[in-house]
């Protein structure tokens, strides 16, 4: 390699997402290896440098934390421009969390306003703290906003150490990648393997109150009916054709919901 492409690189990545979803402690948890139980909230924009080796270049990065919480909107609307990659992070057990990454997203092209400068950002979607037992937003369905999104997808937990290091690791290669590209990044190729409608078959599933509800059915619908629906739904969720995350279980409840409502006819 020539000495042009040994030059040191530095490159900015930000860090979004709603308060507490933990954006301090994944970054505190890569850089300095360790978890903080009590993180006091980030006010304002926090702000971190880590040195790394890609591809045998030498990488300073500058780390731009913003405080989530909306007063704050003031203050990180300057940290926007000549971003190279951002990490968007939602708690796991958060749906509130979750469905904030659209707005995130939002706040961020609104303010770089340039669509050319917003597609040579590399974007890394963490479902956090999947150490929690209680979540409310599985994996299927993060990677499926995230590949819409065009985005890489990663299940972390700060506590634990799951994902950090090759969330960042994949973020800072392809910045690299984009850098000797003349600052486009390679796209993202799709692993998932199974389409919106499987993700969403899967969640109604899995939440739904009801018999009824899970067959997307009116109480007192026929015999016909329920085994119509049943077939609809088999053919999107039997696990031999659906790699979703959660398939095998879904199946299970589908094959439950409709024994249960023939039962009552």
């Amino acid at each position: 390699m020539d000495s042009k492409a040994k030059r040191p690189l530095r490159v900015k990545v930000i860090s979004m997402g709603n308060s507490e979803v933990g954006k301090s402690c994944i970054i505190k948890r890569y850089c300095e290896k360790r978890f903080v139980h009590k993180y006091l909230a980030t006010i304002g924009i926090d702000y971190g440098v880590t040195k790394v080796k890609i591809k045998d270049r030498d990488v300073k990065v500058n780390i731009f934390d913003m405080a989530g919480h909306p007063i704050f909107y003031e203050v990180r609307n300057e940290f926007y421009k000549d971003t190279q990659g951002a990490i968007l992070v939602y708690d796991c057990s958060s749906k509130e969390s979750f469905e904030a990454l659209d707005t995130w997203l939002n706040e961020m092209k609104r303010e770089i306003g340039n669509p050319a400068e917003i597609e040579n950002v590399v974007f890394c979607v963490c479902a956090n703290k999947t150490d929690r037992q209680k979540r409310t937003v599985d994996e299927a369905e993060g990677r499926i906003w995230a590949d819409t999104h065009g985005c890489y997808y990663f299940e972390t937990s700060a506590q634990t150490g799951e994902g950090i290091n090759e969330m960042f690791q994949t973020l800072f290669s392809t910045i690299v990648e984009a850098c000797e590209n003349g600052g486009k990044p390679p796209s993202i190729s799709t692993s998932l393997g199974y389409t919106k409608e499987q993700a969403e078959a899967i969640q109604r599933l899995k939440n739904s109150k009801s018999d009824w509800e899970r067959l997307g059915l009116y109480p007192g619908s026929s015999k016909d009916e329920i085994n119509k629906a049943y077939r609809r739904l088999a053919v999107l969720l039997h696990p031999d054709k659906n790699v979703a995350p959660g398939s095998e279980e879904a199946f299970k409840i589908l094959v439950s919901a409709r024994t249960a409502l023939l039962r009552g006819k």
